[in-house]
């Protein structure tokens, strides 16, 4: 029986913390304008937006809650990081005038489904 690699584990983790944050949003109407949108500086998970305000949301997946929350490792420094993202991105993509907001997307993945707790506005 094969098993699979740590990274290609965590990669398949975040692709579906990701995908349950893209269908929350778009559950509640947002457009998603970028997933996994890169710079030479990191990347941004997902952006989203809705009239007129523009949402970079941080997906942090986890199958348990042995190292805590997701949203726990949204550090000051992650933080930082997010909003020169965020500067690039704005500076590079034609975003009109509107609002910004920073969002962090907790998902637990587990045996018995995925959950979603979202963070509007965390930073």
């Amino acid at each position: 029986m094969d098993r699979i690699a740590p990274h290609a584990a965590r990669a398949s983790l975040g692709r579906a913390g990701e995908d349950a944050a893209a269908a929350l949003y778009a559950r509640r109407g947002f457009r998603i304008v970028a997933r996994n949108w890169r710079c030479a500086l990191g990347e941004l998970d997902l952006i989203v937006e809705r009239e007129g305000t523009f949402i970079f949301c941080e997906v942090k997946a986890r199958r348990g809650d042995g190292f805590g929350g997701g949203y726990e490792a949204v550090t000051a420094r992650k933080q930082r990081k997010l909003r020169q993202l965020a500067e690039v991105f704005v500076a590079t993509v034609p975003v009109p005038h509107g609002n910004l907001r920073f969002d962090v997307a907790s998902v637990h993945v587990g045996t018995s489904g995925t959950s979603v707790e979202l963070f509007e506005d965390a930073f």
